[in-house]
């Protein structure tokens, strides 16, 4: 499963001309389910995003999470982000799941971040959505239920503290 995450102060989804979700601050979530995902996969990731410190504390340290800060979500489903232009110039989707499968996941996902208390609004699966949002930051993240799993970086490789800067 790969999920981007954008903080954001808003963030709209709109579906044949009709607005049917939108949302103050918090996290705009892309949210991708690949051939192989199992449930564990998506629980890791609602874990991560339930649990993300994104938002400033009043030191402008990332210290907050969404709870914390009385924070929105909106999940968009796009199997997009699976999509691969290893060869050629038209990208393969045939890692991301069937809709058949892909379908229940996201909405176990959803799910799943709802349970953790937080209020989530979704755009409509498998639609042609036009996607508005405004990028807090910006701070944007990927998560990829793939390095669930990867060793954790020695502390002789970490990176810089201030990349960017």
């Amino acid at each position: 499963m790969k999920v981007v995450i954008q903080r954001v102060s808003r963030a709209a989804v709109t579906v044949d001309g009709r607005r049917v979700a939108s949302t103050g601050a918090g996290f705009l979530l892309l949210v991708a389910v690949e051939r192989d995902d199992t449930r564990e996969d998506l629980l890791w990731c609602a874990g991560k995003v339930a649990g993300l410190r994104l938002f400033e504390d009043g030191a402008g340290k990332m210290n907050l999470d969404l709870t914390q800060v009385g924070g929105e979500i909106l999940a968009v489903s796009q199997f997009t982000l699976v999509g691969s232009v290893r060869r050629g110039r038209r990208p393969s989707f045939e890692g991301a799941a069937r809709p058949e499968k892909a379908k229940p996941m996201f909405e176990t996902f959803v799910e799943e971040l709802r349970a953790r208390d937080l209020p989530v609004q979704t755009g409509v699966f498998g639609a042609h959505m036009k996607v508005e949002l405004c990028n807090d930051g910006p701070v944007t993240l990927l998560l990829d239920s793939d390095q669930r799993n990867a060793p954790r970086r020695s502390s002789n490789s970490r990176p810089d503290p201030e990349p960017g800067r």
